[in-house]
């Protein structure tokens, strides 16, 4: 899952950002609403954690943008104003969802999974496979009732690869989603994670590689 941060107040961002990382997500930061219509003109984000009180383009105008323009992503609307109609002014924007501040931070990664599982792609609560279950709101993967002890990156392209439906997904959309920014183009990480989560899943083999194509779980 990737995920997009839109909040001026740096410290609040940098810790969203690392709590998401340790889930498995990938997360990008952004100070201000330009720069967040920037990166989601570049990038597909699975949901936008948008603080409403922005610098320049405000958070409202932002919102907007994303629901016009980039409907697949979903949008977690946060602002320190809490009021009833706040969270309805939220909402008649387009927000998906709005949590005021302060929040729970195991709130917030319930409701940004939540949001991620709402029907864009209209997937099932548990994704599963022939002897594969994978359960994205519990982190638990079983193989043939055994429990699979994955990193999040791991258990992040496995989730990838089961949503696909049995699609090959290509290494490249594969470093969009569960990396991030950061990440290197021409790194190896996609790779070394598929090969090491066949290693995890064991025999018969599970993940295929499809010539210049990418994997696929058959």
């Amino acid at each position: 899952m990737r995920v997009l941060i839109v909040e001026d107040f740096g410290i609040l961002a940098r810790t969203i950002a690392t709590g998401l990382r340790r889930e498995g997500m990938a997360v990008d930061v952004v100070g201000d609403g330009a720069d967040a219509l920037e990166r989601l003109a570049v990038n597909r984000y699975d949901v936008v954690v948008l603080d409403r009180d922005l610098p320049g383009v405000h958070g409202d105008d932002v919102c907007r943008r994303i629901v016009t323009d980039h409907p697949a992503s979903r949008v977690l609307m946060l602002t320190a104003a809490g009021t009833v109609a706040d969270r309805v002014g939220g909402l008649d924007l387009g927000a998906d969802d709005y949590l005021p501040k302060p929040f729970d931070f195991a709130e917030l990664v319930a409701r940004i999974r939540a949001l991620a599982r709402r029907p864009t792609t209209s997937l099932p609560p548990v994704l599963t496979r022939g002897d594969l279950t994978l359960d994205p709101a519990h982190r638990v993967a079983t193989r043939a009732g055994r429990r699979l002890d994955l990193s999040p990156k791991e258990f992040a392209v496995l989730e990838c690869l089961l949503a696909a439906g049995g699609r090959p997904v290509s290494a490249e959309d594969l470093l969009e989603k569960v990396w991030d920014e950061a990440a290197d183009p021409f790194t190896t990480a996609v790779k070394t994670t598929v090969r090491r989560l066949r290693t995890k899943l064991g025999d018969p083999p599970v993940v295929h590689t499809v010539r210049e194509a990418g994997y696929r779980v058959p």
